[in-house]
């Protein structure tokens, strides 16, 4: 992975990403401390930072189609497209198909079987966003090649993931790199 652009990528998340405040997790549980990746990612520096990870592991997981579920793989998708080949492929997964139109669930150019998906979601904790993805591209029998997270927040997704993936799964930071000293760190 690139170091340098790493780097960068943990400063701005530290800086830009970590909300310090009670919140409420989409697994539902309680947290006293966010991460809002859209934060950095949604900025053309943090954007220009997360280009050059996302397309690292695109060639090194010789992917040929990137997307996961909507909201939180839009930015990661698109940065997969940026300068890559004619035929890389964004997608994005709705939470439920559309009710007009097409009503398809996975939104993008047609997916194929060849195609080799790699999952991407911005914040893991649970997994169950990412599984769902996972679960649509399952359904379509097309191949996982891996799942790729922005941060992990080593709550145990990351295991649940490459069980349901059956792939590799890496995140780009996890929340020990972003917020070593919050209070429900295991071990301290």
């Amino acid at each position: 992975m690139p170091a340098e652009s790493r780097k960068g990528l943990v400063q701005e998340l530290q800086k830009h990403a970590l909300v310090l405040e009670e919140v409420k997790l989409s697994s539902g549980a309680d947290a006293s401390y966010f991460i809002d990746a859209k934060r950095v990612i949604l900025q053309p520096s943090g954007f220009r930072l997360l280009v050059e990870q996302v397309q690292h592991y695109v060639r090194e997981l010789n992917a040929t189609a990137v997307g996961g579920l909507t909201l939180g793989a839009d930015a990661i998708a698109c940065a997969a497209l940026v300068d890559g080949p004619d035929y890389m492929k964004g997608f994005f997964v709705r939470k439920e198909p559309k009710a007009h139109g097409l009503q398809k669930l996975i939104e993008g150019p047609p997916l194929e079987r060849g195609d080799r998906c790699l999952i991407v979601d911005d914040v893991v904790t649970s997994g169950a966003s990412t599984i769902k993805a996972i679960e649509a591209i399952q359904e379509q029998e097309l191949e996982i090649c891996g799942v790729l997270a922005i941060l992990d927040r080593l709550a145990g997704g990351a295991e649940a993931i490459e069980a349901a993936a059956d792939a590799p799964f890496v995140s780009l930071t996890t929340i020990d790199d972003i917020y070593p000293e919050r209070p429900d760190r295991k071990g301290s």
